[in-house]
């Protein structure tokens, strides 16, 4: 279901008359053009410190003045969503009664910020003020990220030890497990109901990643024991199916749990690029996610679990053995459910150890990819990471800024609810030689959005939170025109102030 390019503004009501009295603005029935639609994000990793906070010794008013320069130049740069990591090894960013606080937060597991604060719920805040969705990433198996973080007594590893898979120096909970999926999933679901989040992201950590010895890829694992206890009971896959198996069943009931949950909270999920290599059939190399962590991500998109699909195209356009522009067609063309396609893009790579001599139009040429053959229901992307953007990789900051000229909402969700929200009520008020709306609370939405009109042009300033009760213009515009948006992306029939 498609959603209207233009829609009538509303007469406004009688409260406005006084407003209409002083002859300033008055109320007009006009056409505007709806807003672009783009999900421009980034992920802001906490494993290993790479994003946030930059070292677990930082103070909380230092780890909050961090994480609120990050959001400001997100704002800044021009996204529109945030992917935060609030679990990296069976911990939480977050107070959590089922798993510890995280070691990469405060240098011991188990021990909260000596202040109180709740790292998520501020988080959640300052990225909604700033129009900013936040995505909740968690990372559903993987119990040891690193042997320098000694492990809570109530850590999963402690608690059910017999159910960690080695994995070289790290450990894994067996996704075999029902428990060890089942409190995946609970974690998820419990952080959707206690927090305001936008969504639930999960990345591309399935089974463990292979190691490789003379050519040959290994499993990095032992899980006979696991696999034997699943034939005792009359399973017939053989391994390779049976982990499968696990994985879809994982990953069908993470998204069920999450919408009994909150309908509207999205579901996405980030994998490895190449599903399986030779498909597309200019696409020799790379590891077989299918059969080497056993994610069968096609399946997952072509069955709808997940609301939006963000498959690792970290790769450059050419050459063709791993071409960004030959995956993103290919997966474009898997996309029977009509999710959002929004592929992570490897600006992280500018100028690196790991593709020597990437510059920085590489990601914006990557972008224009994504804008000439969108999702179905708009163009989107995720870059990785962050640190990129706060590095200024290559100029990248002037690139990107150019290329979000045009300020833009993320998509809208129709599968999730097409029900549009009420319009906004609002009374402007000249002040200070600038435009103050004040507004009136509405009901069904979730977000505002203001456009003012610049000479023939409708220019998109940004979002903010339903919730907020004025919105401050600096200059009288010519015409106003303010919208709520639904939790799924729906918009109100607008509002439209003209300066009399």
């Amino acid at each position: 279901m498609s959603v209207p390019h233009r829609l009538l503004s509303i007469i406004l009501p009688a409260f406005l008359l006084p407003s209409l009295l002083r002859g300033e603005y008055i109320p007009v029935k006009t056409e505007i053009p709806e807003p672009r639609r783009e999900f421009r994000a980034a992920w802001i990793a906490t494993v290993h410190n790479i994003d946030w906070p930059s070292t677990y010794t930082l103070s909380p008013s230092q780890q909050r003045a961090e994480l609120i320069g990050l959001l400001d130049l997100a704002a800044e740069t021009g996204l529109n969503a945030v992917v935060l990591q609030v679990r990296t090894e069976c911990d939480a960013f977050y107070k959590s009664n089922l798993e510890p606080w995280s070691w990469f937060l405060t240098g011991k597991m188990g021990s909260p910020p000596p202040d109180g604060y709740d790292p998520l719920e501020f988080a959640v805040q300052e990225a909604h003020r700033r129009g900013i969705e936040l995505h909740a990433w968690f990372n559903p198996f993987r119990a040891s990220a690193t042997e320098r973080s000694t492990k809570s007594s109530k850590h999963i590893s402690k608690t059910h030890s017999s159910l960690m898979l080695s994995v070289g120096s790290q450990k894994w909970a067996d996704p075999s497990s029902d428990y060890v999926r089942n409190r995946a999933i609970a974690v998820m679901t419990d952080v959707t109901k206690r927090y305001d989040v936008d969504a639930v992201h999960i990345d591309d950590y399935f089974y463990p990643y292979p190691k490789t010895v003379n050519g040959k890829v290994y499993d990095q694992f032992n899980d006979s024991a696991a696999f034997r206890a699943y034939q005792a009971k009359g399973g017939k896959l053989d391994v390779r199916y049976w982990r499968r198996s696990n994985i879809d069943s994982f990953v069908q009931s993470m998204y069920s749990s999450v919408k009994s949950t909150k309908p509207w909270v999205q579901v996405g999920i980030s994998p490895f690029g190449i599903w399986r290599p030779g498909n597309p059939g200019s696409v020799k190399a790379g590891l077989d996610a299918y059969d080497h962590i056993f994610a069968d991500s096609k399946k997952w998109l072509q069955n709808g679990w997940l609301d939006y699909f963000s498959p690792q195209l970290y790769w450059r356009i050419y050459p063709a053995a791993q071409s960004f522009t030959a995956l993103y067609s290919w997966w474009s063309d898997q996309n029977s459910q009509r999710r959002h396609l929004w592929p992570g893009i490897a600006s992280s790579r500018i100028l690196s150890s790991e593709d020597k001599g990437r510059p920085s139009t590489e990601t914006i040429k990557q972008i224009d990819v994504t804008r000439n053959k969108p999702s179905p229901m708009g163009a989107g992307h995720i870059h990785w990471s962050i640190k990129a953007i706060k590095e200024d990789r290559g100029g990248l900051r002037a690139r990107l800024r150019t290329s979000y000229a045009e300020g833009a909402i993320p998509p809208a969700s129709p599968w999730l609810g097409t029900t549009p929200p009420d319009p906004v009520y609002v009374a402007p008020i000249r002040e200070s030689g600038g435009l103050t709306l004040a507004f009136k609370p509405g009901a069904q939405a979730r977000w505002k959005i203001v456009q003012v009109k610049e000479g023939q042009n409708w220019v998109t300033l940004r979002r903010f939170p339903a919730s907020q009760e004025r919105f401050r213009l600096d200059k009288e515009p010519e015409q106003v025109a303010i919208r709520h948006i639904s939790a799924t992306g729906i918009l109100s029939v607008p509002t439209v102030l003209r300066k009399q």
